[in-house]
């Protein structure tokens, strides 16, 4: 079938499957398929005639199943409490977003921003200078031990009495 909507066509496929309502309503738990499907060109007309007629029953039966399920959800009140909730929601994530760009702008005209990156780059430099001299240190003391450690020097030379000292 073809039909003109918006002056653009479309194309409208009707498939029409026959199983009998027990396999409809079967929860289907059992591993084989039961359910058995005629094509329309393997029918008679008065079987695509029946099949059509029961496809408009159960549209119709559906149709109104869902406007009964629509009339007791809006008289439930459900719809009006999931629009306010959503509603309440939106509205405390605005002013959620506002409160953090007002206190965002009023740090940055503060200078507490610029003053919290100008010390985080302070620290940075002073960590930087510490890491130099620890590196410089344990270079030194992993150099070999010369000759003229003073520990050496002060045992090679002879200890003299403190009146030896002071007579030279």
């Amino acid at each position: 079938m073809y039909f003109e909507r918006n002056s653009a066509p479309f194309i409208v496929e009707l498939h029409i499957y026959i199983m009998p309502y027990s396999d409809i309503a079967n929860t289907n738990t059992d591993t084989t398929d039961t359910t058995t499907r005629t094509r329309i060109r393997d029918m008679t007309p008065e079987q695509t005639a029946e099949a059509i007629k029961n496809v408009a029953k159960n549209i119709r039966e559906t149709s109104s199943k869902m406007r009964e399920a629509v009339r007791a959800i809006r008289q439930s009140g459900a719809i009006d409490e999931l629009t306010e909730a959503v509603r309440e929601a939106t509205i405390a994530a605005r002013d959620t977003a506002k409160e953090i760009s007002d206190t965002a702008r009023d740090m940055r005209e503060r200078g507490i921003i610029r003053e919290t990156i100008d010390a985080a780059e302070e620290t940075n430099v002073a960590a930087r200078e510490t890491a130099q001299t620890v590196r410089e240190t344990v270079r030194k003391t992993e150099q070999p031990q010369t000759a003229t450690n003073q520990s050496q020097l002060t045992e090679n030379i002879p200890r003299r009495k403190k009146s030896e000292t002071t007579s030279l």
